[in-house]
């Protein structure tokens, strides 16, 4: 079968589409025929031999992926059946034709979402909403600040946080991605560094309950005026390649506000479970329409290499996806 490999972890223009043996199904795995996959940061970095998780090349990429179940293993214990459309989430191995993957980072995938949508889901949108309930406390009505608000993780917690009853505010770098964002469900959005005071305006002048920031950098310090009293940053990563922001613990005291780390998958795959119990509160959020991934780009597998080169120079909108088939 086809998959996306690192060779050697040289970056994105030497990832290789290569003919490999197809996955040994172990006995709590779902095998899947993968018709999507989602391109995700952390495939960039595996790329580049930079991400914590070093597994050694070759070896495939993908860490979202959606298709159809060939064999769910133990039905009794996996829940699947035969056909069934699931959606799913691993350190990598997706970006390939077929996939055993753990039934417990196994979902079942609605009828109302596409195979595209479907890998756009798993890896966002758990991460959302992990930041914005488990690590973030948020609450119905409050303010939630989004920055990069037009890519993926953006995008899903714009939708995550209106699914739970959230007001919201998307920061972007451009008028067309102010667009999308606002598209995507924001209900503000503001173009440009010098976003504080325009926020406040927006928050009444009391400030935001809640930043989700996947930029860091030279943003972080102005974040921290913007929040309300009680206010809570959440760090999810550091997009903006400037280094990682310090923090002057003063200001916390002042006002009583947080700053929170957010790293869900560290989390969420040491606790059998977690991951199902997520999936299901999202649900009536699918079934609502409030949680619609927006696609930005589609590719080939052999196209996987671009899309990884396009969101490195943050040329892209949404979740980008590779079609298997």
């Amino acid at each position: 079968m086809r998959a996306v490999q690192v060779v050697t972890p040289t970056g994105p223009s030497d990832i290789e589409v290569r003919e490999v043996d197809p996955p040994v199904q172990g006995h709590d795995d779902v095998l899947v025929e993968v018709h999507s996959v989602g391109v995700s940061f952390p495939d960039l970095l595996l790329s580049r031999g930079e991400y914590q998780f070093k597994p050694e090349p070759p070896f495939t990429l993908g860490v979202d992926f959606a298709g159809v179940v060939l064999d769910p293993g133990s039905p009794e214990s996996s829940g699947f059946t035969v056909g069934q459309r699931v959606a799913g989430v691993n350190l990598n191995g997706g970006a390939a034709e077929r996939v055993a993957n753990p039934a417990i980072f196994t979902f079942a995938l609605p009828d109302e979402l596409s195979f595209d949508e479907g890998a756009a889901i798993p890896m966002n949108y758990l991460t959302a909403l992990f930041a914005l309930e488990e690590r973030g406390g948020l609450r119905e009505g409050e303010t939630v600040l989004v920055h990069g608000a037009a890519g993926g993780v953006g995008t899903a917690t714009l939708q995550v946080a209106k699914g739970l009853g959230a007001r919201t505010v998307a920061v972007v770098s451009t008028e067309e991605k102010a667009a999308f964002a606002l598209a995507a469900g924001a209900d503000e959005a503001v173009v440009g560094p010098d976003f504080k005071d325009r926020v406040k305006e927006i928050a009444g002048g009391r400030g935001v309950d809640v930043v989700l920031d996947v930029v860091g950098g030279d943003a972080f310090t102005d974040s921290l005026r913007c929040l309300a009293e009680q206010g809570r940053i959440l760090v999810v990563g550091f997009a903006a390649g400037q280094g990682i922001p310090e923090v002057k613990v003063n200001r916390l005291l002042l006002n009583n506000t947080d700053v929170r780390g957010v790293g869900w998958g560290a989390f969420a795959m040491t606790k059998p479970g977690y991951m199902q119990k997520q999936w299901h509160r999202l649900e009536p959020m699918f079934a609502s329409g409030v949680v619609r991934p927006p696609i930005g780009a589609t590719y080939d597998m052999a196209g996987f290499g671009q899309a990884l080169v396009d969101m490195d120079e943050r040329r892209t909108l949404g979740k980008s996806v590779v079609r298997v088939r």
